[in-house]
């Protein structure tokens, strides 16, 4: 069976069509049919590969091993956190291993290496990151120090279903629109998105901080085009929104869809936990950023970014969405900051809150705001007021 149709997705996977040569589509066509035959329609997982030569070695688990082997009934604690330790550095990692560091991590897990002797040699007449994302459709991969962005429809369920069904394509068309936006500035952003039922988790493939802070923007954009379509609706198609955005690590995983996995990924995990927890909470129009912490290589060391930097940063780099249209009128001005009590003395305070799940787990979390200056048409104001927060729900921990 021949899924040659997503080879040219792994191609243009940074965003850019790119056409593979015939001699390069064919050789991955052929790697591509013996990994199907070894992954066998979701039964084992790949983790990683090395090659020497024409000699490609993948490392192969059955689906369930990974799990087992971290929730061992018969294990004392202090192994099974080490095994969650290892197996999460092992997903951490890169898919292409050194030979040495492929035979320790086999023998660890006491796993299966297939072999596959193919026609082509690795980097002369296929590239290694070419093979490298192959394998990453067979895999699951541990992907740290991601933003994403949780839309919720407001009231969903209450809409009959020909309404949810404009109601999606409604925020489809913002998502669409504002990405386009985005383009037309040169700021490329290599999103992926996957359905909640009554709304959209939001991603950026690539995982900078730069990335981060283009998802961000195409946040406020989506977040600008619905709140302009609602003014405009005479009907309930186009739904009121509540935005969840935070920073995390989660699970990536492409789903078999008939016989063979599918072309787009799905991602679950410590992030879209929280973000789906913060969204409970949330109030119609609101936006709420978490408490999270990103570690940046600056050359000089290694520096801290939390939600108060990030939010600065993205802050100054706003500039670039003037001249932008939203509803036929040019942004003027565009700003974004997190809201708190006001206190003598600090004109600009920020507030932290504690919000608690159904489950009793309590969360920090940020009230944020956008305020979008257009040269003709009224301004556009995103999110909710400090004010408007109950104090039933929103208990506020730190004031900065």
């Amino acid at each position: 069976m021949k899924r040659s149709t997503w080879l040219d997705l792994l191609a243009g996977e940074d965003g850019d069509v790119r056409v593979l040569p015939p001699p390069v589509r064919d050789a991955l066509a052929d790697l591509d049919d013996r990994l199907f035959d070894v992954w066998n329609l979701g039964e084992n997982v790949f983790l990683a590969w090395t090659h020497e030569g024409t000699s490609l070695r993948f490392l192969t688990v059955r689906h369930y091993a990974i799990a087992e082997a971290i929730h061992s009934k018969s294990a004392p604690l202090e192994n099974i956190a080490a095994s969650s330790d290892f197996i999460n550095k092992v997903l951490a990692g890169p898919k292409h291993l050194p030979a040495a560091e492929f035979l320790d991590i086999a023998q660890a897990l006491d796993s299966v290496i297939e072999t596959v002797v193919v026609a082509f040699n690795i980097g002369e007449d296929v590239s290694e990151e070419l093979v490298d994302r192959l394998v990453n459709r067979y895999g699951v991969s541990l992907v740290r120090g991601r933003a994403v962005v949780l839309l919720d429809a407001v009231g969903f369920s209450l809409h009959t279903p020909l309404e949810q069904v404009a109601m999606l394509n409604s925020l489809a068309y913002s998502v669409n629109s504002a990405y386009r936006q985005l383009l037309s500035k040169d700021i490329h952003i290599n999103f992926a998105r996957t359905t909640t039922g009554d709304g959209f988790y939001i991603w950026n493939r690539a995982r900078t901080v730069d990335a981060n802070i283009s998802l961000y923007k195409l946040m406020m954009l989506i977040l600008a085009d619905n709140a302009v379509a609602q003014n405009k609706a005479r009907g309930t198609w186009v739904p009121r929104l509540r935005a969840a955005f935070h920073v995390g690590e989660h699970y990536e995983f492409y789903q078999v869809e008939a016989l063979n996995p599918t072309t787009f990924s799905y991602i679950v995990g410590p992030v879209t936990i929280d973000l789906s927890r913060m969204i409970e909470r949330a109030l119609p129009n609101q936006i709420l950023l978490g408490d999270f912490v990103i570690e940046l290589d600056e050359g000089n060391g290694r520096e801290e970014v939390n939600t108060l930097d990030f939010v600065e940063r993205t802050s100054a780099t706003l500039g670039q969405l003037k001249g932008l249209t939203i509803a036929g009128d040019r942004i003027e001005n565009i700003s974004c900051y997190l809201t708190g009590h006001r206190e003598e003395g600090n004109p600009f305070p920020i507030s932290r809150y504690r919000i608690h799940d159904k489950h009793g787990i309590g969360r920090a979390v940020y009230n944020a705001k956008i305020n979008i200056h257009r040269q003709k048409d009224e301004p556009i104001f995103l999110g909710v007021q400090n004010e408007e927060l109950p104090a039933t729900l929103y208990e506020h921990i730190l004031a900065d």
